[in-house]
């Protein structure tokens, strides 16, 4: 493994294993706010145990999520120091808001886990939606500051040199609202797919029903918000990606010749070497309509662009063909739960229905990963969309894939204690937070 692919492969390991607990951090907590305004409203003592349980596993994660971006912060400046350089100057400001979010989110969660029975009720509810509202506010910011890179803007690049420098205008960049946009859609989306899944695995283990059921239509309501909002906010970030970067968009197709009323591909394996894909399900003039809702408009196809700037056109595709999969899936899955929400509510009680819920547990962040690498593949070869390469901002400090082992084991560690720690949380759900479980009922009298 040469220096630089060991420096994307540490990068792209380090942004796979974050972006699952920025996600989270971003919608766990509404859930939980969630939960605690149904306490406030009905009384319902389960509703508050559910509250209790689901901000202990939000601090759990967000301290770990707090261990990995810092450690991103890092390996940003040791292995793209060229990057860093020039660029840091111009996209700094998103980094350093998202620096404030992430203090008010540690703050408000202080508050809210040791508020209980000390503040003024709707006051402490207040602190649950504020982490909410920072982790939220925390990932658009670096979500703007990973647009810069795909449409960067705010500076004049002259002779090599980055001047007149527009930091607000770099951080309100052409990308980061459609990238914002389908990136919180995502979140729900993969966020509440996987939260529901596990409540429904113990809700077929009949264990603590009533509380898992709850939690499970709270999750569900979550996910199905997310699953119908990804395509709308999927065809605005593809109608930006075209206008912007049109090889990406002809990389995620596998599109070679531009023509006019180009298909949707479907499926396929792309061949480089005779600019063709093969094995495709192809419907006609659909790709042109997303693109410009016009079914007769004309689509770049790669054999336009330089082959030095082409990205890895098998990567892309096969991304992009998974995060469609799965983001269809989801949405029928969402479909068949509202059928039965409204009218076959018989079917909400059927393991079927939790065993679907429970198979589709790990579907949104498989088609988040794989979101995110048809948009930081798709740009290559450029670390600054059209600007700076990739090849020219890797460190030139030697032994890199030394670091990239020992960040693989940091990152193989924290999966681990996240697990047992996530696990144990689960298994005191009976002693500490379902009060109609006899073992909480013995506790407190013991207490």
């Amino acid at each position: 493994m040469d220096d630089f692919i060991a420096a994307r492969a540490q990068m792209a390991m380090s942004l796979g294993f974050h972006i699952i607990f920025s996600c989270v951090g971003m919608v766990m907590p509404f859930l939980m706010a969630f939960a605690h305004w149904k306490y406030l409203k009905t009384k319902n003592e389960v509703y508050k145990g559910l509250t209790k349980a689901w901000s202990k596993g939000v601090a759990i994660l967000f301290a770990t999520g707090a261990v990995s971006g810092t450690m991103l912060s890092f390996e940003l400046g040791l292995l793209w120091p060229g990057f860093m350089k020039h660029a840091g100057p111009i996209f700094g400001m998103p980094f350093s808001l998202e620096g404030t979010a992430f203090f008010i989110e540690a703050i408000a969660i202080g508050f809210f886990l040791y508020g209980w029975d000390r503040f003024n009720k709707w006051f402490h509810w207040f602190c649950g939606f504020l982490v909410g509202l920072s982790g939220l506010a925390s990932g658009i910011l670096v979500v703007a500051a990973n647009a810069w890179m795909n449409s960067p803007a705010g500076f004049d690049y002259i002779n090599g040199q980055y001047v007149n420098i527009d930091p607000i205008k770099a951080m309100f960049n052409d990308a980061w609202f459609p990238q914002a946009l389908h990136m919180t859609v995502a979140a729900f989306c993969a966020t509440g797919f996987a939260v529901a899944g596990v409540h429904a695995f113990l809700i077929m283990k009949k264990k603590n029903v009533e509380f898992h059921t709850k939690a499970f239509k709270i999750a569900a309501g979550f996910a199905l918000i997310g699953a119908f909002g990804a395509p709308l906010s999927g065809d605005i970030a593809a109608k930006s990606v075209a206008e912007r970067q049109p090889i990406k968009l002809a990389a995620m197709e596998a599109h070679f010749e531009t023509e006019k009323g180009a298909a949707f591909v479907l499926g396929g394996i792309p061949d480089e070497e005779k600019g063709e894909i093969k094995y495709a399900v192809k419907i006609p003039k659909v790709l042109s309509f997303l693109v410009s809702n016009d079914f007769n408009s004309e689509v770049k196809g790669l054999n336009d662009f330089p082959k030095d700037e082409w990205p890895p056109i098998a990567v892309v595709h096969y991304a992009f063909q998974i995060m469609i999969f799965f983001g269809v899936i989801m949405i029928c899955i969402g479909i068949v739960y509202l059928y039965a929400f409204f009218f076959r509510k018989e079917w909400l009680d059927k393991n079927w229905l939790l065993k679907t819920f429970l198979i589709a547990t790990p579907f949104g962040y498989i088609a988040l990963e794989a979101g995110w690498t048809v948009t930081e593949v798709g740009r290559q070869p450029w670390i600054i969309y059209g600007i700076m390469r990739t090849a020219d901002a890797v460190t030139p400090m030697p032994g890199i894939q030394y670091s990239f082992y020992f960040f693989t084991a940091i990152f193989v560690s924290l999966s681990l204690i996240i697990i047992f720690l996530l696990r144990r949380q689960i298994q005191m759900v009976p002693r500490l937070y379902d009060p109609t479980d006899a073992q909480f009922n013995d506790k407190n009298k013991k207490s």
